[in-house]
């Protein structure tokens, strides 16, 4: 039952989001002690660290990416986190982009990217690209102090859905955060609004590079004492470009002779630019290292990091370790363009400068491209055995043994799938030709897999049945394997009929099956058995399956592991009604899946969908909504469709709850638009058949009639459904139906539909819809004056109510449920126990709604005893924030799930309390309570 696993862990307490992440990417390069300081750039730099966005244009060793690694140490040391990602044309995918970047703010504070969900399959999904950016902004505005993201290298990156993730992450950025972007060309966003706002600093060529001043500090501090001729000589000569001058002084202490002026003038190029760096660099400083020396570093630069002992490993000489570690801290030491650079491991790790690399490359590029292949090949060996396998498998398929690194992924296949490590496969496969892809049954089944996550039903069928005709009947383990992605592909489309076809292999699995596979298609098993109303066998399932084993340690993670079946465990007891004990179930998975890391991602995102159902259930409107707001997104791309139907309907009837009609259809709009996306006509159902219900209510009869035709032609589609997920499509049309007549006045009829709802309900187990039916049986016996007859129902109502441990199934069954209860209740000598449920029921509903909870955390203003601000709610408060970001209402309300209509509502409020008329003098206000608070910003 595979549901789609991010590459991080909201529960993750580390950095390592995901396995192929680089740590050395995350750090800046180490500053030297003899860093030259600027006070001019960085008093700049200094007095914009509050602005939205620093931009240093330049091009290669000018000085960037030392400006700010010099800056950011000033930034720590003033209360800032920074957070540092240095890319590469590696990263030049919008997948591999947006791993980096969240752990790049993990680094800082993991709690900032839980609630963040990554884009599987393709970017092209811009809408839901644009929800992710808001979710991950919304989460650094929580964070606490002032954060500055630095993009080291933002010109390796092309990709248009990346330039508009920056952009989005530009123009929605909380006051409290800074993006500091190092590139070597123009940088491809818009910062014309920014500019006009004075929110940027733009600093290029003229301001990087040296004055005569600095150059002159930097030459005597390099070589001691020189002439003022030297030094104007050498600065026109480089223009003041930091590497030209690094390479100048390099050569000079190599022990040459000295050299008059005019002969360093003679003997010098015009070192403006990197077009004359790769000469001069050759020939001033790479031939002044002996033959072993540069035999040791040329095949170093077909590498993205190298440490002394890959060194010793490519040039086959396990004795030069030692020199090689010799050489590297010297070139480190000399500011040889040799950057040292922080890891998680004990290794000492360096990367080239990129000018140098760029050198070392070009003279690789004129030898022997078999000798090339010859040093990845002794890459790969050394990357894989110290379980590297991203680098390892890259430098195999460019090293000629990509059938090796295809082998070595497919070995490595199902372990990695259970430790949860989806993320490190899509990387692995992404690197492997196509080729190979197509030569392994193994990968080829992995592919599938991947097409279920990226939700490619069509693509993944196909494949499905490929690997049918080419997998034979004798490889019984294969097709086992290939029967769990035609069941897991059944549950992502909501389809049990295709799930009873594989019935019995799943219940027969080879005894070469693993513990994946079993887990897998003891989950499988328990889900379709609850949609077909046998919700014992399906606990049955999971109390029989047999302890689970990967590696020795107990399987507990990913979709096949325990988790995931007790969370279907508990499903089972909530769809009979038993949400008291599946509360229970719910949170202890909910407590264990938050230790166990990536690998029980899964499992918490359909336990917190569950916990959220019987929140609500349990009258915790204002709890269901703040677990499940800011997960929305995420349920989307990584569960099961039954647990996006729950979220979406709990967090649109919390808006219904506190009058917020708007934002609650809007939920509705929102489930229907997912289940067209895929097909998936139960989930259609309910939207529709809540729509009809709650479009009834407030009157709006030609859009209640509408959304009824429309739930009638899903109900003709699937008139034979019986036993399976698709017959609850009856149920709803029903329902619909019933409250269709009621509207009409005709409760007779009202009351003929609703009994054949009510034994549809009683014959599948289904005792949460009995209670709410059984409930709305009472009024409509009221309102035809059965009085005696409603208050049976009224009765039994309440005690299967409280017996299974339900609230609002009650309450929401019709606006005068309550009213009735309490008639009831008044005229009865109820026992003890029903008066307390009765007096719970009606405590869950207060007078006066309040405002609509917050689906996020506070925005964190501080109020003010003058300002007004004490008068705002603290869903006006954040509201009020998001408009000081210079968001339009229409993203305002994306932001927050409400209606465009319902943050106009909220603007009006929000400017009578403060006593303004325009959004600029509503802003002006918030901006006057930081400043007299004390707030550094």
């Amino acid at each position: 039952m595979d549901t789609q696993d991010p590459a991080h862990s909201p529960a993750a307490e580390d950095s390592a989001l995901a396995s192929p992440i680089d740590s050395t990417k995350l750090s800046p390069p180490r500053l030297s002690t003899r860093i030259l300081a600027r006070e001019r750039l960085h008093a700049q730099l200094l007095d914009a660290r509050r602005r939205r966005c620093i931009v240093l244009k330049g091009p290669a060793g000018c000085g960037k990416t030392t400006a700010l690694a010099s800056w950011r140490q000033v930034q720590l040391s003033l209360g800032f986190d920074v957070a540092w990602l240095t890319l590469t044309s590696d990263d030049n995918q919008l997948i591999r982009f947006l791993d980096y970047l969240l752990a790049s703010l993990a680094q800082v504070d993991p709690a900032m990217v839980r609630n963040t969900a990554l884009i599987e399959g393709s970017g092209n999904d811009s809408e839901a690209l644009e929800r992710i950016v808001v979710t991950l902004v919304r989460s650094i505005a929580a964070h606490p102090r002032e954060l500055v993201l630095v993009l080291d290298d933002l010109h390796t990156l092309s990709e248009p859905s990346i330039h508009q993730t920056l952009q989005w992450l530009l123009d929605y950025a909380p006051d409290n955060l800074h993006l500091a972007l190092v590139s070597r060309s123009s940088v491809p966003l818009s910062l014309a609004r920014l500019r006009s706002q004075n929110l940027t600093l733009e600093l290029d060529l003229r301001d990087l590079r040296f004055t005569p001043e600095e150059a002159e500090q930097f030459l005597k501090a390099q070589l001691g004492e020189i002439s003022p001729t030297e030094v104007r000589l050498i600065y026109k000569m480089t223009d003041g470009w930091i590497a030209g001058m690094q390479l100048v002084a390099a050569s000079r202490k190599k022990g040459r002779r000295q050299q008059s002026a005019d002969e360093t003038g003679s003997a010098l190029t015009q070192l403006h630019d990197n077009q004359t760096f790769a000469q001069f660099f050759e020939t001033e400083v790479l031939s002044q290292l002996s033959a072993s020396e540069l035999d040791l570093l040329r095949p170093l630069a077909l590498c993205e990091r190298f440490s002394p002992a890959l060194c010793a490993v490519l040039v086959e000489r396990p004795e030069v370790i030692g020199e090689a570690a010799v050489l590297l801290e010297r070139l480190e030491s000399d500011n040889l363009f040799v950057l040292t650079v922080d890891s998680n491991d004990n290794e000492a790790w360096y990367r080239f400068h990129p000018l140098l690399r760029e050198t070392l490359l070009k003279l690789l590029a004129d030898r022997d491209e078999a000798e090339q292949q010859v040093f990845h090949a002794r890459a790969w060996t050394w990357f894989r055995d110290r379980e590297l396998l991203s680098e390892a498998v890259g430098h195999a398929v460019r090293g000629g043994e990509a059938a090796a690194a295809a082998a070595f992924v497919e070995q490595r296949l199902e372990s990695l799938y259970a430790q949860g490590d989806l993320r490190l496969l899509v990387e692995l496969v992404r690197q492997l030709p196509v080729e190979q892809l197509e030569a392994s049954v193994q990968l080829r089944m992995l592919l599938v897999r991947l097409q279920i996550y990226a939700r490619e039903f069509d693509a993944c069928a196909a494949g499905i049945e490929r690997l049918e005709r080419d997998i034979p009947h004798s490889d019984a383990e294969s097709r086992f394997r290939l029967t769990m992605l035609r069941a897991s592909l059944a549950v992502q489309r909501d389809d049990t009929d295709s799930a009873m076809t594989v019935l019995p292999q799943l219940l027969n699995p080879p005894p070469s099956a693993d513990a994946v596979m079993i887990g897998g298609s003891s989950n499988v098993l328990s889900w379709l058995y609850m949609h077909r109303g046998e919700f014992e066998q399906a606990r049955r399932v999971q109390l029989d399956r047999p302890p689970l084993l990967v590696n020795g340690v107990p399987l507990i993670g990913t979709t096949g592991g325990t988790l995931q079946g007790r969370c279907l465990f508990g499903l089972s007891l909530a769809m009979e009604g038993q949400m008291t004990q599946a509360e229970r179930i719910y949170r202890e998975v909910l407590y264990q899946a938050e230790r166990g890391g990536k690998t029980c991602f899964s499992s918490r995102c359909l336990a917190t969908a569950l916990l959220g159902e019987v929140l609500y259930e349990n009258g915790e409107v204002d709890a269901a909504n703040r677990l499940l707001g800011d997960w929305v997104d995420i349920f989307e791309r990584v569960s099961i469709p039954d647990s996006v139907l729950r979220v979406q309907e709990v967090l649109a009837k919390t808006r219904w709850f506190v009058g917020d009609h708007k934002g609650a259809f809007a939920y509705l709009a929102r489930l229907q638009a997912y289940a067209n996306k895929l097909g998936l006509d139960r989930l259609e159902a309910h939207s529709l058949s809540k729509q009809v219900y709650w479009h009834l209510q407030l009157g709006q009869r030609p859009a209640a009639e509408r959304a009824l035709a429309a739930l009638d032609i899903l109900g003709a589609r699937h008139l034979d459904a019986e036993r399976n997920s698709l017959s609850d499509i009856h149920v709803l049309a029903q329902h619909a139906h019933v409250c269709w007549h009621e509207a009409n006045g005709d409760l007779d009829g009202a009351t003929q539909r609703l009994e054949q709802v009510i034994a549809l309900c009683e014959s599948r187990g289904r005792q949460l819809g009995v209670t709410r039916l059984t409930m709305l049986a009472a009024i409509y016996d009221t309102q035809r004056g059965l009085h005696e007859a409603a208050r049976d129902k009224v009765l039994a109502a309440l005690r299967s109510g409280h017996r299974y441990g339900q609230v609002r199934s009650l309450l929401d069954a019709h606006p005068d449920a309550l009213a009735l209860i309490t008639q009831v209740a008044n005229n009865e000598v109820l026992d003890p126990v029903l008066t307390f449920y009765t007096e719970r029921l009606q405590a869950s509903v207060p007078s006066e709604p309040s405002a609509a909870p917050s689906t996020g955390k506070a925005s964190g203003v501080r109020k003010s005893a003058a300002s007004g601000l004490e008068a705002l709610s603290a869903r006006e408060l954040e509201i009020l924030r998001l408009l000081a970001q210079a968001l339009p209402n229409k993203k305002i309300a994306r932001a927050l799930a409400l209606s465009p209509e319902t943050v106009k509502w909220y603007l009006r409020h929000i400017f009578t309390k403060l006593g303004v008329t325009t959004r600029d003098e509503a802003v002006a206000r918030l901006r006057e309570v930081e400043l007299d608070s004390g707030d550094e910003r």
